[in-house]
């Protein structure tokens, strides 16, 4: 399975596009800290130190990061929580 992050034009967002859909339908779906989702994948996200908050549609997810932390640190984090859920 790919998993390819790239830049958004928000240097707080990054946008991670698998080869698999991982939301069906035509909607999206986005997650606020304190909110939960029925996507385990966007609940294991919002876990991870340092995501803000998250963005999903079709076979993409978008994490925002908190200010203080770096993508170096955190897009090895992301991609292997889209691994563990099976993308």
């Amino acid at each position: 399975m790919s998993i390819r992050a790239e830049a958004t034009p928000n240097p707080n967002a990054m946008k991670f596009t698998t080869d698999k859909i991982i939301f069906e339908g035509t909607n999206s779906i986005s997650i606020m800290p304190g909110d939960t989702s029925e996507y385990d994948i966007l609940n294991d996200l919002m876990q991870v130190e340092g995501v803000d908050n998250v963005f999903g549609y079709q076979n993409f997810i978008t994490v925002n990061k908190q200010f203080d932390t770096e993508w170096d640190d955190l897009i090895p984090k992301v991609t292997e929580v889209i691994e563990k859920n099976g993308f």
